[in-house]
């Protein structure tokens, strides 16, 4: 892996927490170049992680083995073009993070029969603990698959999808799901505080409660749905509080805001694909 030379287009938040989680992974700085149009940006990489910056885009790629776009899915179209006669020359893993964004339609940008890999890492990443779904075109070979879940899997969980597809539904379970927990964090605290307590307390009562169901179930081997039966006794106030959210749609309610996610994901890449 290491022998390999990383180039990042774009050097935004999910770009410095990979570089981040690659580097105390082991891959070496001298092995990994940003560039960005914000020279502040690179200044800040450079000085925090060692790495080589700069602003021009088709000399990354140029010695590049793998180049990792990493831009805004609104100028994914302008960069893909801007660099699809370096592509097209090296040749390189091209690994996708901009959501919305079809590996066909990318792959057109850059000039066609390009290996391209689509990822959608969730917020969680910035912070070492992202969940990542990754697809492959018919391009990708067996190294490079596994050479792109070693990147995604410095800041978290990787999961291969072999029907693009499902890449719609991937972000609106776990690329939009944070929010949806932050959301449900939210209404605990609030709830909390109109029961009575600090608001202080409530927020952290909130926040390691959540986390730690959420550590119990990674570490257990049985589902969630046996998990919250094990913690309700008969009669007593987890089942009461239960079956107030079973009694308000909650179940109906997060599938239907699933769908909705996944609707606009669609609209999004028909969109941005033109």
């Amino acid at each position: 892996m290491i022998n390999h030379t990383l180039s990042f287009i774009g050097g935004g938040n999910m770009a410095r927490s990979l570089i981040g989680g690659l580097i105390a992974d082991g891959w070496p700085a001298s092995r990994i170049q940003v560039t960005d149009t914000n020279p502040d940006q690179c200044a800040y990489l450079a000085e925090r992680f060692g790495v080589t910056t700069g602003s021009d885009n088709n000399a990354a790629v140029a010695h590049a083995d793998v180049v990792v776009l990493a831009v805004k899915p609104q100028v994914m179209h302008a960069v893909g073009s801007e660099i699809s006669a370096a592509i097209q020359a090296r040749r390189p893993l091209v690994i996708s993070i901009a959501a919305g964004i079809r590996s066909a339609d990318l792959d057109r940008w850059l000039g066609g029969d390009n290996a391209i890999v689509r990822c959608m890492p969730n917020t969680p990443a910035l912070v070492q603990s992202g969940a990542t779904a990754l697809f492959a075109n018919a391009c990708v070979n067996n190294g490079q698959r596994d050479l792109a879940e070693s990147i995604l899997r410095a800041v978290g969980l990787t999961l291969w999808l072999d029907d693009e597809q499902l890449m719609d539904a991937v972000t609106a379970l776990s690329g939009s799901g944070p929010a949806y927990f932050f959301l449900i964090m939210e209404a605990l605290q609030a709830a909390g505080v109109q029961l009575g307590l600090p608001e202080q307390t409530a927020r952290l009562l909130a926040l390691q409660t959540g986390f730690g169901a959420a550590k119990m179930a990674l570490e257990s081997d049985e589902d969630a749905a046996t998990l919250r039966q094990r913690v309700t006794s008969p009669g007593g106030t987890t089942e009461r509080a239960l079956q107030t959210l079973e009694d308000g749609g909650l179940r109906e309610l997060i599938a239907r805001a699933l769908t909705a996610a996944r609707d606009r994901s669609r609209e999004l890449a028909d969109q941005l694909g033109q």
